[in-house]
């Protein structure tokens, strides 16, 4: 992994400002980029999430969340949905159903999570679950902010579900003021399963 990291301004707390380009400079979208403190840090709350369905798709394709997050699935379709996921790091079901389920799901340990609809093979969407409060999602611009960065060493991970190779872990230095760090990502291109025709009135 390829970085250049710039330092500027002057605050307590330090927003992160990440770019993740591709080897011939083209932006990621939906790449991860999470900071975990080498030091202890200080307990932030951890927000909900919602992965919503939509037009027969997981709607974000990537979703990061902190360990402990709660993550909503609610069906806006007018057919019904059965999300599952059979990664170890979070297995579950969500059987054929429509509108909010009555209770969210809890990601409890940190990993690589792969969802999908047993009854529409091409829905897909991954959540990566980190050990960290610090952590942003790329754009289609293949930019994202890490915001309240306190100042300190960190190990920077960057992920994206279709990444060539692991990227190794590098450490950074967050100081007291805003930050810009450049990254290379070698990319896959998404793999689409098709998409059957689907009958609104049998599910």
């Amino acid at each position: 992994m390829a970085l250049l990291f710039v330092l500027a301004g002057s605050a307590k707390a330090a927003t992160v400002d990440a770019l993740v380009l591709d080897p011939k400079g083209q932006p990621v979208p939906d790449a991860a980029v999470v900071l975990y403190p080498l030091a202890p840090a200080a307990h932030k709350p951890r927000l909900p999430a919602t992965i919503e369905q939509r037009g027969s798709e997981f709607i974000p394709y990537v979703t990061v969340v902190q360990t402990g997050t709660a993550v909503e699935f609610p069906n806006n379709d007018s057919i019904k949905h059965h999300a599952y996921s059979f990664s170890a790091a979070k297995r579950f079901e969500i059987k054929l159903y429509a509108g909010k389920p009555g209770q969210p799901v809890i990601f409890d340990k940190p990993g690589e999570v792969v969802i999908g609809c047993n009854i529409h093979d091409w829905m897909e969407a991954h959540v990566l679950v980190v050990d960290s409060p610090y952590f942003a999602r790329t754009a289609p611009n293949g930019s994202a902010a890490i915001a309240n960065v306190p100042a300190g060493r960190y190990r920077l991970q960057l992920w994206h579900p279709q990444q060539k190779a692991g990227q190794a872990p590098s450490e950074v230095d967050i100081g007291p003021s805003p930050a810009r760090i450049t990254m290379k990502l070698d990319v896959k291109p998404r793999e689409r399963k098709p998409r059957a025709e689907t009958d609104p009135d049998r599910y």
